[in-house]
């Protein structure tokens, strides 16, 4: 591909709920560029940024894709990503890469919860935008119904730029209300033609907004709007870049992704107002901690960073680079400011999809991909050797739901890590946990479909085949009242015997660990027994006497006992203490205790009755609701981990998808009797 300054590449991130046709646009967008010679179908398998087994097999987008193309005298890349929510990881990605954003609504569906998350993701993070209405085409679309919406919920910023040229319900062309030109389909071809004049009351009132946007930007231009004065189409251009670049104007336009109508008008827009790499500067760190402001200058020091790695068993490790500034060069050695090591850049790749473009060079502003680099992860940065800097970490999202994950065949507990692994380098919403006490491998993601597609991925890449079931929950057990208790430990069998003999106290404590006292008198117990005995109780606490969690919460005191001075030993009394634990344990009021984790939950303020409703039928206390200044409430509560194991998939039910939360263990509380009941009797069963 030719290679462009900074001031004339954009980078755009391609946002919106599923099946709004973003994969399907990018096609289109990719064709009428001439990138490629025919647009492919997600229903054939056959798109350019869809080429995962899993996206073709499941027809959606899963992970995020490169598609650079040139237009007009400038290079767009554009970063596909999946709508829906378990894939919010790629989404972090890509964002991470971008200038700008692309907000893709179903003219048929229209503001769509994805769509709302899509302009949070903007505000949040300060990307400019433009707003592409989809699907126009269809029969049930209604395009002045979903501007409406938009102008409810995103408010006057929003700026329709095309009016659709009708006749009866069919839309036969646009008109471009900014540069005042129009267009019309007539047997498959695209023919400039006059605005019409019958459709000035719907064009006026929205030119002259565009005209008060224009005029807002800048204080000359704003002289001129109110003296009367026409701007020239260089002066509403200008003005249009910047107000869309600061986000004072978010350009509307419209089109049919799967009929490739618009798409020419959505590039121009695209090349004229959305922002390039110099626009604004890339926070970093210098050397001593200290922030600088990183340029898009080509001449600087180099300073880039990954925003996302293939590390795939057919096709090897591919790091895909954004540079901010300076210039990444083939068969050079770059310094990793994270894992403070080098690595050697040998060929370099611009990417379009899975096919692999060779290049020299990337300049700053400029996105490509890196194969074989050693030591460098998503996240990390690339620069000079001798003026480091390092960016900020991607912020990915915490998984929030969790399976147990069971080999299906004998002996494949180390391909399993080892697969996930290498998928967790490329997935950074995955988490494998080996639980030691549950002895179960855990797998956490964002969602059902999300751990579905990585267990799905795991079978076809490494050849490994698992079951999932619903992770043990850690319980614990405790006591309630004091007890003592004896412990005697005798064996003859000829040559040396054993024995061990003590009196202990067991009572109820706040803490977590054992508090062993002695309390021996006369030396009943040699004081080298007492650290055989506090032994023999830890390792006795491993296991309760109902169903045989941990024990926690127990003081321990060595009050009495006897020795032999021949038969004594450290195992002897090791295996009298164990005696008078399981003695005194069945006597103490043993109780169950299950953990209970802090939730917090945001959603709209509507949903609040039916969330609650839901906490509540968790076992859950709701602590309190607090209102935040966006319309929705936040939620605290504590809620037994036992009764989470479904939420995620309930609240995005409940919510349509608006809902998100955190939760994290708290504390242990005793068990209701019927649970505990329950719980002993699976596991007297196990």
């Amino acid at each position: 591909m030719k290679e462009y300054p900074v001031a004339n590449i954009k980078n755009v991130v391609l946002l919106g709920h599923g099946r709004a046709g973003k994969t399907t646009l990018a096609e289109a967008l990719l064709h009428s560029a001439g990138a490629t010679e025919r647009m492919g179908s997600i229903a054939q398998g056959n798109t350019i940024s869809d080429y995962d087994a899993e996206e073709i097999k499941r027809l959606c987008s899963i992970n995020a894709s490169i598609l650079p193309l040139d237009w007009s005298g400038g290079k767009i890349n554009l970063i596909d990503t999946p709508g829906y929510f378990d894939f919010i990881g790629a989404q972090a990605e890509a964002i991470s890469a971008a200038d700008s954003a692309l907000l893709v609504i179903s003219g048929k569906s229209g503001v769509s919860v994805g769509a709302e998350k899509a302009w949070n993701i903007c505000e949040k993070n300060n990307l400019p935008l433009i707003i592409y209405i989809n699907k126009v085409d269809d029969e049930k679309a209604d395009y002045q119904k979903v501007l409406n919406e938009l102008k409810e919920k995103f408010g006057k910023r929003i700026a329709p730029f095309m009016v659709p040229i009708k006749n009866g319900d069919t839309i036969e062309g646009f008109v471009n209300v900014a540069k005042m030109t129009a267009r019309r389909w007539e047997n498959g071809q695209r023919i400039d033609i006059p605005v019409p004049d019958d459709m000035s009351d719907e064009i006026q009132p929205v030119r002259d907004m565009i005209m008060e946007a224009v005029a807002e930007t800048d204080e000359a231009l704003m002289t001129k709007y109110f003296d009367g004065e026409e701007f020239t189409r260089d002066e509403i251009i200008k003005g249009l870049k910047f107000g869309t670049a600061s986000r004072k104007i978010i350009p509307v336009l419209c089109g049919s992704a799967v009929e490739d109508r618009g798409t020419r008008m959505l590039l121009d827009a695209m090349i004229d107002y959305l922002p390039t790499p110099d626009f604004s500067l890339k926070m970093a760190e210098n050397a001593t901690g200290d922030p600088v402001e990183i340029e898009a200058d080509l001449s600087g020091t180099l300073a880039a960073q990954c925003f996302k790695t293939i590390a795939d068993p057919f096709i090897g490790r591919l790091s895909f680079i954004r540079v901010y500034r300076g210039t990444l060069k083939k068969d050079s050695t770059v310094y990793n400011s994270n894992k403070k090591a080098e690595e050697k850049i040998g060929r370099i790749y611009m990417m379009r999809g899975r096919k692999q473009i060779e290049t020299d060079q990337l300049v700053a502003g400029d996105i490509g991909a890196v194969p074989k680099l050693s030591v460098t992860a998503t996240g990390d940065t690339l620069c000079d050797k001798s003026a480091p800097v390092t960016f900020e970490a991607i912020a990915f999202p915490e998984p929030v739901t969790s399976m147990a994950i069971m080999p299906k065949a004998k002996g494949d507990e180390e391909k399993i890590s080892a697969g996930l692994a290498k998928m967790m380098e490329e997935d950074k919403t995955i988490r494998l946990v080996n639980n030691a006490e549950t002895k179960q491998q855990v797998l956490s993601g964002i969602g059902d479909q999300h751990i579905e597609v990585t267990i799905s991925k795991l079978k076809a890449k490494y050849g490994v085949d698992v079951s999932l079931e619903e992770p043990k929950v850690p319980y614990r057990e405790t006591i309630r009242k004091a007890v003592k208790a004896e412990g005697k430990h005798k064996k003859q069998s000829g040559g040396h015997g054993q024995y061990g003999h003590v009196w202990i106290e067991f009572e109820p404590a706040d803490s977590e660990d054992l508090i062993f006292e002695e309390k021996v008198f006369g030396g009943a117990v040699p004081k080298n027994f007492f650290p055989a005995v506090e032994k023999g109780l830890r390792d006795s606490m491993a296991h309760g006497v109902l169903a045989g969690y941990p024990v926690v919460g127990l003081k321990a005191t060595l009050y009495d006992g006897s020795y032999h001075s021949v038969d004594s030993s450290e195992m002897a009394f090791k295996m009298a203490a164990n005696l008078a634990y399981k003695a005194g344990l069945a006597q103490a009021a043993p109780v169950l205790l299950e953990p209970i984790g802090s939730l917090t939950v945001n959603i709209p303020n509507a949903n609040m009755g039916d969330v609650m409703g839901d906490i509540n039928k968790r076992r859950g206390r709701v602590l309190g609701s607090e209102p935040q200044d966006d319309g929705s409430v936040t939620i605290t509560a504590d809620v037994p981990m036992a009764e989470m194991a479904r939420f995620a998939t309930d609240l995005r039910s409940l919510t349509q998808g608006r809902g998100s939360f955190s939760f994290a263990f708290s504390n242990y509380e005793q068990a209701p009797d019927h649970i505990a009941k329950k719980i002993i009797e699976e596991s007297t069963k196990e």
